[in-house]
């Protein structure tokens, strides 16, 4: 069998690292998410294809590949008469990621809410840091929500 997509190796590696860090992947993980991003026709890539062109287990792809299913980061798909499943880069995940940035900080302007209601003295340097502090968070919710809209 042979590699079903071109990848450029120093590109690969660069997505490797990266995305290993922005999502905190295991390296095999990793490896396999920056291989589906060169996968621009939308083939779909084998898992059969992974263990070879990784030169890994069958276990640890299978592995990998649930870790990234759960994760939301890619998509399976069985192609009509065959039972392999095809996987692919979920286009609907940067919408979820941003989704999630969202809402971690419409949590945290709670809680700081929260603190704020429960503190007894007034210290106004403190106030008008954290209403600062909020108010970054909110025009970043803004803003992220508005370019979520055009996703």
């Amino acid at each position: 069998m042979h590699q079903s997509i071109e990848i450029d190796e120093k590109i690969f590696q660069d997505a490797v690292k990266f995305y290993g860090t922005v999502f905190n992947l295991p390296p095999l993980a990793s490896k396999i998410y920056s291989y589906l991003l060169f996968d621009y026709e939308k083939v779909g890539i084998t898992f059969d294809e992974f263990v070879e062109v990784l030169s890994a287990s069958k276990s640890s792809v299978s592995t990998s590949l649930s870790l990234l299913l759960n994760a939301q980061l890619i998509v399976d798909h069985n192609k009509m008469d065959e039972r392999k499943r095809y996987f692919f880069i979920n286009d609907k995940y940067k919408k979820i990621r941003f989704e999630k940035i969202v809402q971690k900080m419409k949590d945290e302007l709670k809680l700081l809410d929260d603190l704020n209601n429960f503190k007894k003295s007034n210290d106004d340097g403190y106030n008008e840091r954290i209403e600062n502090y909020k108010a970054l968070l909110n025009k970043n919710i803004e803003n992220i929500q508005e370019s979520l809209n055009k996703l």
